[in-house]
């Protein structure tokens, strides 16, 4: 009997264009350039979509409040949003992708995972190809991206981001381990601020804190994500880049270490929640017209209420008074809360499915 080939060891790239609205328009309009920039509204009730590196460096971010935004930079330049050029541009950048793979997963209109394991030009070196699409993309669109290149998803992530802006990171497999070691532990997809958190006062700040402690242990305090944790934490993630995934809802919800009773502390939670929630519909373009809240309490039980609407919820300020209207009917509540949520349903779009994790081959890139 033959011995079966093993399947090919995978190489990915994660693309990440650079503050991608901001730039759009500091690309179209000269005298935005080397300026503090926001996309977005700069209002009362206003939420910044996307800010440049420039506005970035005073601490504005995106789904930030418009008002605080313009207290941390009194300078900074706010520009309406102009999707459809948006979407022309990563329609551009989408098609130099397709010259070297169709498998792509695109996660908004300014990143996407490529899997180049077998790819249309055939070259050995998925760094070649992730260099070649850089440069096609400032040579093409005028505008500059960041690229992460490992073995797996998590890592090319991760990539990506670390010599932003207009940078290359490279990870092989042989460096993955150490790469996650050093990272903190809030960047790691799958932990979220919460999750961040409960491991600080466990004493996990970075990866090698996280893979230093036994599986039990996390089983423990995580329950069933401890065992993708466990593998993160060691590089590991075998999640295949998928061709398309259709979003169903858009949501964010946040948990609370004291139990939430008081209206005034609940409320102002829920914008919170609400103006993060919107800066992810923006991102997304996944508008839908459905607003769901979500309450947890203190004793476990969850209730969610929703208000539908003839066409999808386009304005924060609707989305915000509805969230506002949906938990002042539940007022006063029978007992506290410790979490709120809210989301949009109803929509079309694209999403990263959610975190497993399992073995991964090792490969050269």
């Amino acid at each position: 009997m033959g011995i079966e080939d093993d399947p090919p060891p995978r190489k990915i790239i994660h693309v990440d264009m650079d503050a991608f609205y901001a730039s759009v328009e500091q690309r179209d309009n000269p005298e935005l350039r080397g300026k503090p920039v926001a996309v977005g509204g700069g209002g009362p009730r206003g939420v910044v979509a996307a800010a440049s590196y420039e506005a970035r460096t005073f601490g504005v971010r995106s789904a930030m409040p418009g008002a605080r935004a313009r207290r941390l930079c009194p300078d900074l330049l706010f520009v309406p949003h102009r999707f459809e050029v948006y979407r022309a541009v990563s329609a551009q950048v989408r098609a130099i992708f397709q010259r070297f793979t169709d498998i792509i997963q695109p996660l908004s209109l300014d990143e996407a995972y490529l899997d180049v394991t077998v790819n249309k030009p055939g070259i050995a070196s998925a760094t070649v190809i992730a260099q070649e699409i850089r440069r096609m993309i400032r040579e093409e669109t005028g505008l500059t991206a960041s690229a992460g290149v490992s073995y797996n998803k998590l890592i090319a992530k991760l990539a990506s981001d670390q010599n932003k802006p207009d940078g290359l990171c490279v990870v092989r497999p042989s460096e993955g381990a150490a790469f996650i070691a050093g990272m903190p532990v809030r960047r790691i997809h799958g932990v979220g601020p919460v999750t961040a958190r409960r491991m600080s006062a466990l004493g996990i700040e970075t990866g090698a804190d996280l893979r230093d402690r036994a599986l039990p242990f996390l089983q423990q305090h995580f329950g069933s994500a401890a065992h993708y944790y466990f593998r993160a934490s060691r590089g590991i993630d075998d999640r295949p880049v998928h061709e398309r995934q259709e979003r169903k809802s858009v949501s964010v919800e946040d948990t609370f270490f004291d139990d939430l009773v008081e209206e005034d502390a609940l409320l102002r939670e829920i914008d919170r929640i609400a103006q993060s929630l919107w800066g992810r519909i923006e991102k997304s373009r996944s508008y839908g017209r459905t607003v769901v809240l979500k309450v947890k309490f203190a004793d476990f039980r969850i209730i969610t209420r929703s208000k539908s609407f003839a066409a999808p919820v386009r304005s924060p300020e609707i989305l915000a008074e509805t969230a506002r209207a949906l938990l002042r009917a539940q007022l006063p509540l029978r007992m506290g809360a410790r979490l709120l949520g809210l989301g949009v349903h109803n929509l079309d779009g694209e999403e990263e499915e959610a975190a497993p994790a399992a073995e991964q081959l090792a490969l050269a890139i």
